[in-house]
């Protein structure tokens, strides 16, 4: 194990020279990506240094405890050193084996996110709003930046669909924990009584593929043009800037009218055609190569439900780690980080016993 260590480690010096290289830094391309990779090797390289400060530290706190010469005070300072340094590396010793563990290669990527609301109708149009703000506000919490691709928007505010790109350095390595079926429990607007009602929407996370990922060849797609329409606002527009693009090969049809340029809404079109197809190509590998996979948490099912949020309680609750937290506001206004965090780690504790 510490020889695989210490080869990325040789990796994340070999990466620091070629950043530092001119010729590297005069590629914004290749700069760009060399940079993404000693991000992702930078928590290995500061462990390893660590625990040769450690040990560098227990040895010279020996010394001092075999001196005869040394002061009772000195012996006494370095005894309790030894003894802290200790635990601090069998705590580092423990957690060795997460760094490890496989990397999903989409985790440094950007993502498209999809929110449709399910069943209960307007309210679930309702909680699909909430849940764009909610994620809004996790993305800017972390300095990504998110853009409206395509909405269907109701006349109360919400949402029957609506799409968006997160963009920014490892989104996707904590946004894949949200797939899945959100459930809410909680007195609608639109209800009178005041009864509880359970509604649903399904999220969709999929990394941002870029052209070298997926071969789309133009003889595949049919692209049409027509008005954008909607419930009134920036979703509607007179002329005929709205893009629905079909792949012939796939069935698949994306549309956007987001945007008043007609370019624009085919660029963004785009962007989501190539994600949905590299995760259709990501999903067809890997149910060819492991079935039992989709025990694992986050495995992206739509049709799992996945959390609850329960607002007469002011509690929301993970069914796949059985968490739940009792700050359900903080959760909605987009404080997401102990959820995303549980979850990461009960997925890299499936995975550690996978190894074994």
């Amino acid at each position: 194990m510490l020889n695989r260590l210490l080869a990325l480690e040789s990796k994340y010096r070999e990466l620091e020279s070629l950043l530092a290289d001119p010729a590297t830094i005069a590629d914004m391309e290749k700069y760009r990506k060399l940079s993404q990779e000693h991000a992702s090797l930078t928590p290995v390289a500061q462990t390893i240094a660590r625990y040769r400060e450690i040990n560098e530290g227990i040895e010279e706190a020996k010394l001092i405890l075999e001196d005869s010469a040394s002061d009772k005070e000195l012996r006494d300072m370095a005894a309790e050193e030894l003894s802290s340094l200790r635990e601090e590396k069998e705590k580092i010793e423990a957690d060795l084996p997460r760094l490890l563990l496989p990397k999903d290669p989409n985790d440094d990527k950007s993502v498209i996110v999809e929110i449709r609301g399910g069943v209960g109708g307007e309210e679930a149009a309702l909680f699909a709003a909430d849940l764009l703000r909610m994620y809004s506000r996790y993305a800017e919490s972390r300095g990504w930046r998110t853009e409206i691709i395509e909405a269907n928007e109701t006349e109360l505010g919400g949402f029957k669909t609506v799409s968006f790109s997160i963009e920014g350095y490892g989104a996707f390595s904590r946004m894949k924990y949200e797939r899945g079926t959100h459930r809410v429990q909680r007195i609608p607007a639109t209800e009178s009584q005041g009864r509880i009602q359970t509604s649903a929407v399904t999220v969709a996370v999929l990394p941002e593929a870029e052209e070298v990922e997926i071969d789309i060849r133009p003889d595949e797609l049919r692209i049409d043009t027509y008005c954008a329409s909607g419930a009134g606002g920036q979703y509607v527009n007179r002329t005929e800037t709205a893009i629905r693009i079909t792949h012939l090969p796939t069935g698949m049809v994306v549309t956007c009218q987001d945007e008043k340029s007609q370019r624009k809404n085919k660029d963004k079109a785009m962007l989501v055609l190539r994600a949905r197809l590299y995760e259709k190509l990501q999903t067809e590998q890997n149910d060819a190569m492991a079935a039992d996979r989709k025990a694992q948490v986050g495995t992206g099912d739509r049709s799992q439900r996945i959390r609850t949020y329960n607002f007469p309680q002011g509690r929301v609750t993970d069914h796949r780690i059985g968490l739940t937290l009792h700050r359900l506001d903080d959760v909605i206004a987009g404080d997401l980080d102990e959820l995303i965090n549980a979850l990461i780690t009960a997925d890299q504790t499936e995975r550690l016993k996978e190894n074994h």
